[in-house]
């Protein structure tokens, strides 16, 4: 039987929920599971999931094949990296250390990013700042440029004047 980890939606509409499961292949995303291995729930940023390591590890090692979101969300709790570390070999208490050094770096890692969202965030505000401050300056010097080339009190009259006619322009036009 060809056995996936996988995940198994069970949240309403506009609200994701997910059972993370190990399943036949064959199933429907919905059908029925073998086992429960834990949920995740993306809409929650404090605590979106919750696996259970010791089971996960025993269907990898039975030959179990997660699925592409499945395999993110194992990266991220860190069990892809403690079972590629069993591949290689390593006893109990390398593996503990291993895994303590990728927690310190996990941590390294979600600061770094969180400081890096932080200034991108500060800048977007400063760069609208500054766009509505040259938009205000834009449309204060568009109002003083009105009301500098022409005022409402005297009318333009230069439209409104005709080229003189002379005489003898006008007797020309009479005799054809």
């Amino acid at each position: 039987m060809a056995t996936k980890i996988r995940l198994k939606r069970i949240g309403r509409r506009n609200r994701p929920f997910y059972r993370m499961v190990a399943m036949d292949s064959r199933n429907r995303r919905d059908g029925a599971a073998i086992e429960e291995l834990g949920w995740y729930n993306p809409i929650d940023p404090n605590h979106s999931y919750d696996l259970k390591d010791e089971r996960i590890l025993h269907w990898l090692g039975e030959g179990a094949q997660p699925t592409d979101a499945a395999k993110k969300l194992l990266r991220r709790a860190g069990l892809s990296h403690r079972w590629h570390l069993m591949q290689q070999g390593l006893n109990a208490s390398d593996l503990e250390k291993e895994m303590k050094k990728w927690e310190l770096n996990r941590e390294d890692v979600l600061k770094k990013r969180a400081e890096k969202d932080e200034q991108k965030a500060k800048s977007v505000a400063k760069k609208k700042e500054v766009e509505v401050a040259e938009e205000v300056s834009n449309e204060a010097n568009d109002t003083s440029s009105i009301d500098e080339g022409t005022s409402d009190d005297q009318p333009d009259n230069s439209i409104l004047e005709q080229p003189e006619i002379s005489e003898s322009d006008e007797s020309s036009q009479e005799e054809e």
